[in-house]
């Protein structure tokens, strides 16, 4: 890569005037820009040395890949004079632009603390909808299957069981994860949540305490209470460690907390809470019923342009009330935002397979068919922020395909009485009944969204594969490009990387990364790390490492294989802290060899996401580079196998 050329195309597409601050972590350029619709995306977009584009977090994110981008970013500095900044020097700036948007926040919130706790709530819900298939009538015939085969009601019963744990004691789930989020000790947020859920409290009896009646309301369910009462229970635990002496405080510290919050929580907390989400919960209802399936239609139209905005983090916490509504007392309302946000997933998937089937650029077809793969098992982020969004029509085709899938799922009146997969394995969540005219609106929203896509494309073609402009430098240009992919394949052989630490292996598209989520750096794996010592993935040459972060390593394996091993994410802003490494740039490693540890507690206390992941940065160079599917790895052992062309 000519990094100087590079740099001064960047700047030219920015426009130098435009560029408030500029700073660098393993794989790309974070810049603020005084004004983003300056940019010439086209520019950025059709350059060689740029792998792809994105604006986050008030800052416009330039993918150059490891080893390249920090003597673009040199150059940068050079030809712009601009002052070298950190990471987090680079995020103050951009929070100064921006204004504290409070239900931003507060959606960032809810998304912390459900996140982690979808898949217990998944897997109740799946087992939940297996039970549905055992006892519905006229799935399979006119009577249920436990009643045509009483030998399985005995299953049946304990699937019931298992199927509803997650759902009575979400607010001991919610309580861990609430109180992990606001700072607390995780158990006495689990204790509340068993206080909450306790079966001595029985609904309709009262406590008398001084006079008032205390009603004894079980909040089995509940997600709105129990998230109040762990909150005051954080503000009490802290208060507290500050004001009691390090001799009583391990003792009273827990008992005052969770003595107060209890009492707070029955007497106040709870029932106003408790209120608050009966009201939510009619409200939607309301909406629903009220605007029938124009509103789903209108719904389906959104969803996905709030998936945009990341305000869908909040729908978990209304599922769950409709869902729990639904299962509890059979109001006939269940989980109908999961039908929309399937057919809105769908529509995006096979709008994404309608730009592979038209392009002819190997790059972005490899893209193209990972993230439809993605999109159609309910993960969309790499179809579109890797594809859709990128052509841009491919997105507001599928916006239709959704909208018209979704008027009709709200025609039908389909609902889920479940969490699960949003998209083509989402029937397993539907009610039984309804899953016939579910899969018929799927099949709608994909062909709706491939059909308009693919016709678009295919008449204005140019959109897709822009048409380089002939001429005797362009074809110099292209001529040596042809050479050096020759050389470069003569040199590639296939080969097995090994798991560089011990953990959990996950596909790249589940990584809170758009750049590593989309696959825009290449393919490979996640791992969710059990430890801190880091292993070489292949043997060959280390072509980068960062002194001041170590964070990141960059691998050259002697069959050819350019690898990319960043741990954590965003953790270039803890400059070095937690981490360690005994290799250097341009030294030899053998595979398995230690290279490095970091404190993975101190990461995650810090606040990051300590996920590690390991990428082929040259995986368009390869016939194919696939994560070997095992899931508890250590190392040494086989994540991903590479085949040469």
């Amino acid at each position: 890569m000519d990094h100087k050329q590079v740099a001064t195309d960047v700047i030219k597409a920015l426009h130098q005037d435009n560029i408030i601050a500029a700073a660098h972590c393993a794989t790309r350029l974070r810049l603020v820009l005084k004004d983003d619709s300056k940019v010439d995306q086209a520019a950025l977009d059709n350059n060689p040395g740029v792998k792809g584009t994105f604006k986050t977090n008030g800052q416009y994110q330039i993918i150059i890949g490891p080893g390249d981008v920090n003597n673009v970013y040199d150059e940068m500095i050079k030809q712009t004079g601009l002052s070298e900044a950190s990471t987090d020097e680079l995020k103050q700036v951009a929070a100064k632009g921006k204004r504290f948007n409070p239900v931003m926040a507060f959606i960032k919130l809810l998304s912390d603390i459900f996140v982690p706790i979808i898949p217990a709530l998944v897997a109740g819900g799946l087992l939940m909808a297996l039970n549905n298939f055992l006892t519905s009538e006229g799935l399979f015939g006119p009577k249920a299957l436990v009643t045509t085969y009483p030998a399985i009601k005995g299953i049946s019963d304990m699937i019931q069981v298992m199927s509803a744990a997650p759902f009575i004691f979400m607010p001991i789930l919610v309580g861990i994860s609430a109180a992990n989020r606001f700072g607390a000790n995780r158990f006495l947020g689990a204790a509340v949540g068993m206080i909450m859920t306790t079966p001595g409290l029985v609904e309709g009896k009262y406590w008398d305490i001084l006079g008032m009646h205390v009603s004894q309301n079980n909040y089995q369910y509940q997600v709105i209470p129990v998230l109040a009462a762990v909150y005051i229970l954080s503000v009490l635990e802290k208060w507290l460690h500050k004001k009691l002496p390090a001799a009583v405080d391990f003792t009273f510290t827990p008992l005052i907390s969770l003595m107060v919050t209890g009492f707070l929580t029955f007497i106040i907390v709870g029932p106003v809470m408790r209120g608050l989400s009966d009201a939510i919960t009619a409200g939607i209802v309301w909406l629903y019923d009220t605007l029938g399936f124009v509103g789903t239609g209108i719904f389906g139209l959104l969803y996905s342009p709030i998936v945009l905005t990341g305000l869908h983090q909040a729908f978990p916490a209304i599922e769950t009330q409709l869902i729990t509504a639904f299962t509890q007392n059979h109001t006939g309302y269940g989980d109908f935002i999961f039908v929309v946000a399937s057919m809105a997933n769908i529509a995006q998937g096979a709008a994404c397979f309608a730009i592979f089937v038209l392009t002819k650029n190997k790059k972005v077809k490899g893209l193209a068919s990972s993230a439809t793969v993605s999109a159609c098992l309910g993960i969309t982020e790499p179809a579109l922020f890797g594809v859709n969004l990128k052509y841009r029509f491919p997105f507001f085709c599928a916006l239709i395909g959704s909208a018209v899938a979704s008027a009709i799922a709200g025609l039908t009146h389909v609902i889920a009485v479940s969490l699960g997969s949003a998209a083509f394995l989402g029937f397993l969540s539907i009610n039984a009944k309804s899953i016939p005219i579910y899969i018929v609106c799927e099949l709608i929203s994909f062909a709706i969204a491939f059909v308009l896509t693919f016709l678009y494309g295919k008449k204005n073609a140019h959109l897709i594969d822009p048409v380089p402009v002939s001429g005797a430098t362009d074809q110099a240009q292209v001529e040596k490009k042809a050479v050096e992919v020759a050389k470069k394949q003569l040199s590639l052989n296939d080969e097995v990387i090994v798991a560089p630490i011990a953990g959990q292996a996950e596909s790249l598209s589940k990584v809170n990364d758009k750049v590593f989520s989309a696959k825009l750096m290449g393919d490979g794996v996640a791992i969710v790390p059990e430890n801190g010592d880091i292993f070489a993935p292949v043997s060959g040459e280390i072509t980068v490492t960062y002194d001041d972060s170590k964070h990141a390593y960059g691998f050259k394996s002697d069959d050819g294989a350019e690898v990319l091993l960043h741990i954590g994410i965003d953790t270039v802003e803890l400059k070095g802290k937690f981490f360690e490494t005994s290799v250097a740039q341009g030294q030899r490693v053998t595979k398995g060899q230690k290279i490095g540890s970091f404190d993975l507690a101190g990461v995650k206390q810090a606040g990051y996401d300590p996920t590690v992941m390991l990428v082929v940065t040259n995986t368009a160079d390869y016939a194919s580079v696939d994560r070997i599917n095992v899931e508890a790895v250590k190392p040494g052992e086989k994540v991903v196998s590479v085949t040469a062309r």
